[in-house]
């Protein structure tokens, strides 16, 4: 098919990959425009505009596509059909009209499940036992399209967002590839999504990664994986007369009792609403990663300290 490719993050890449692979020709890559990154600010392409250009793609960054010249722009490229990774901008009705077949989306979770900014990192911290993803038809709804494939993916109990995500990412991929595939032979139709089940993933909050003890160790370690490598769940410790963020990049759920945010021992076991949590690797502010053990021997959280 004659494809135009719309995505930005790591995540899409492998998307675009496949495509290429299956001998689609993507007559554009859109992407978003270069933003200011680093100590030095200084302006960086997304990871699929790199990808493409290594490709020999052709890569449009447009900020947004309200605008009549974008859409012009757009409906001129005379495509079958837009793929739609992780894009992060809303497609308006006529950039969603103007390919033959439509424009087809790789989405994160099983829908309705997880519609929305968020679903791999909220499908984890809601505790699901499992997740997937789903090829859908666009329309003008916030991930509400007709589906065309779907496929099931196990959440373990040490997966991270960022374990989860590569897992997606690929399967995404290779669902894409077999649904234009079954949609060349015209063996494929769209299904409506179900009106029950229906669940919002947003965006996630900063205020919201902060760690609150007074709910279970289970569900705090759901919080810990699902923001895991970023934002990253943090707690505030005290040192030197003020307060030092400290990120949890992994725990476990342990037995323990005590007042909720209580140090119980020099493992780093801290007492929650109901079980406790034992914190295996974390990282202060400015610096790397490190274990407990290391952690400990440079930074005083004794047994009985009860942190906010």
């Amino acid at each position: 098919m004659r494809l135009a490719f719309m995505g930005t993050p790591e995540f899409s890449v492998p998307c675009l990959k496949a495509l290429l692979t299956a001998g689609h020709q993507i007559a554009a890559v859109y992407s978003q425009p270069p933003r200011a990154s680093g100590r030095g600010m200084k302006e960086t392409k997304s990871p699929v505009h790199l990808f493409a250009e290594s490709r020999g793609c052709e890569v449009r960054t447009p900020a947004r596509l309200n605008g009549a010249d974008a859409q012009d722009a757009f409906r001129a490229l005379d495509l079958d059909g837009a793929v739609v990774v992780a894009y992060g901008l809303i497609l308006p009705v006529a950039i969603l009209q103007a390919p033959r077949l439509g424009c087809f989306n790789v989405h994160a979770s099983l829908l309705p499940r997880w519609r929305g900014a968020a679903p791999i990192q909220r499908a984890i911290m809601a505790g699901d036992a499992e997740t997937g993803v789903t090829i859908m038809q666009m329309d003008a709804g916030l991930d509400t399209g007709p589906m065309l494939l779907s496929a099931r993916c196990a959440i373990g109990p040490e997966d991270t967002s960022g374990l989860l995500h590569m897992r997606l990412s690929q399967l995404g991929a290779d669902l894409m590839v077999q649904a234009l595939d079954a949609i060349a032979a015209g063996s494929l139709r769209p299904r409506a999504q179900p009106e029950s089940g229906v669940t919002y993933a947003a965006k996630i909050s900063k205020d919201e990664a902060r760690i609150d003890w007074r709910r279970t160790a289970r569900q705090l370690d759901c919080h810990i994986r699902g923001l895991t490598p970023a934002p990253g769940a943090w707690f505030s410790a005290p040192q030197n007369g003020g307060d030092i963020r400290i990120k949890i990049l992994r725990a476990s759920p342990v037995a323990g009792a005590g007042p909720a945010g209580t140090v119980l021992d020099d493992q780093l076991t801290i007492a929650c609403g109901a079980g406790a949590l034992r914190i295996l690797q974390v990282q202060r502010e400015g610096k790397a990663p490190s274990d407990a053990a290391s952690f400990l021997r440079g930074f005083a959280l004794p047994a009985g300290l009860l942190l906010d």
